[in-house]
């Protein structure tokens, strides 16, 4: 459910730029340490933390990659086809073009694929679709999906879940995921104070938006790995949630707030009424809603919807954005993830007792038929041979 509010408050956040409106008032409620959006995605990286991390100490190498591939893959490809082959020859055409000239001309719908399908975005635009068709084109330029710049972020932090998970630390050296959480609130202080040396020396964390997520990632994982023995209670949880509200206010949100803003969502997640938990249990639409958004808004703006006012804007992005996740979800997301148990997600213990049980009579069979050379021992020699 907390997914889904998130996923929510990232549409909520995009309306303002996209619809024209300026920026999200968040910006000035928290004197300009976040946005609605850039809350909600710390808010799903302290939930990925945890899960993420929980699947990680279940599995082996293998099956935890196989199934972080099959969640964020099948489904982002899918987005970019979309994009790619309907909605871009679509408002290509009805921005007075010809759609011949859609497929031939550089900066198309193949190099958008093959520039994003990575993960890594390349480019965000095709042509100029958008550009000065909506109020974010006329600012910004031709954007056809702003949402898409975290999943790198978020596979990157899985992919060092997998490192973890590969030499057996998330179980066996737990205390190296809090040590590494200890470390990026080092990195995060230097990024805020001073930036230009930890891109000279740490350029891989100089990008100013990896220190928060990895930290609020690792600080998620940290919880998963002692879940028996860090404190859960209402004092506690109450305590969090007033600290991230408090430096959201006056200052101190990005390291401060953001442990205690995990802990905070870890905190409301397990509080939730029963009668609540199961939304999302089986179909999670979530991801799909994050993904389809911002291409929802701009399609709406192109059309006008924005000048309904933003609150009518926002709903009915969030309507379409649904219709496109349940889609996504029941079409792609879980037949892929239907395969999470099938080939590599059978693990490495039952791939290498496949192997051997079919090398072993092979092998056999070889030492039947090609028996080695026979060698005469001389009785008065056989004690010395032994």
């Amino acid at each position: 459910m907390l997914r889904l509010i998130f996923a929510a408050l990232v549409i909520v956040d995009h309306a303002y730029p996209l619809g024209g409106f300026g920026h999200d008032p968040m910006w000035d409620r928290t004197r300009g340490q976040a946005s609605l959006g850039s809350i909600a995605v710390l808010g799903f990286f302290a939930i990925s933390g945890y899960l993420i991390t929980k699947s990680g100490m279940s599995t082996d190498v293998v099956q935890f990659m196989w199934r972080r591939i099959l969640r964020i893959f099948p489904a982002y490809w899918v987005l970019l086809a979309v994009s790619a082959l309907l909605v871009g020859p679509v408002f290509w055409v009805l921005e007075g073009n010809a759609l011949g000239s859609y497929w031939a001309v550089a900066g198309g719908p193949l190099e958008y694929f093959t520039r994003n399908w990575t993960l890594e975005i390349g480019t965000y635009a095709i042509h100029d679709i958008f550009a000065t068709t909506t109020p974010y084109g006329e600012s910004a330029g031709s954007v056809l999906n702003g949402s898409l710049w975290s999943l790198l972020y978020e596979w990157q932090a899985y992919l060092l879940v997998a490192v973890l998970v590969a030499f057996g630390i998330v179980t066996k050296a737990k205390l190296v995921i809090p040590a590494l959480a200890v470390f990026m609130v080092a990195v995060q202080l230097i990024s805020i104070t001073n930036p230009a040396a930890l891109a000279a020396y740490i350029p891989f964390l100089g990008d100013p938006q990896r220190p928060p997520l990895l930290l609020v990632f690792l600080v998620g994982a940290t919880i998963a790995v002692y879940s028996s023995k860090i404190p859960f209670g209402h004092g506690l949880g109450i305590f969090a949630i007033v600290v991230t509200a408090l430096t959201l206010r006056y200052g101190g949100f990005s390291v401060l707030g953001a442990i205690a803003g995990t802990y905070a969502v870890l905190y409301v997640a397990a509080m939730l009424p029963r009668r609540l938990q199961w939304i999302g249990a089986k179909n999670d639409y979530s991801y799909g809603i994050y993904i389809y958004g911002f291409l929802v808004q701009q399609m709406l703006a192109y059309y006008g919807v924005y000048r309904l006012g933003v609150a009518p804007f926002v709903a009915i992005a969030l309507i379409v954005a649904f219709v496109c996740a349940w889609l996504s979800w029941h079409l792609v997301e879980k037949r892929a993830m239907a395969l999470k148990d099938w080939g590599p997600g059978r693990g490495i213990s039952y791939w290498s007792g496949y192997f051997r049980s079919r090398l072993e009579p092979v092998a056999a069979r070889v030492n039947h038929r090609a028996p080695g050379p026979r060698v005469a021992i001389r009785k008065e020699d056989e004690s010395e041979n032994r």
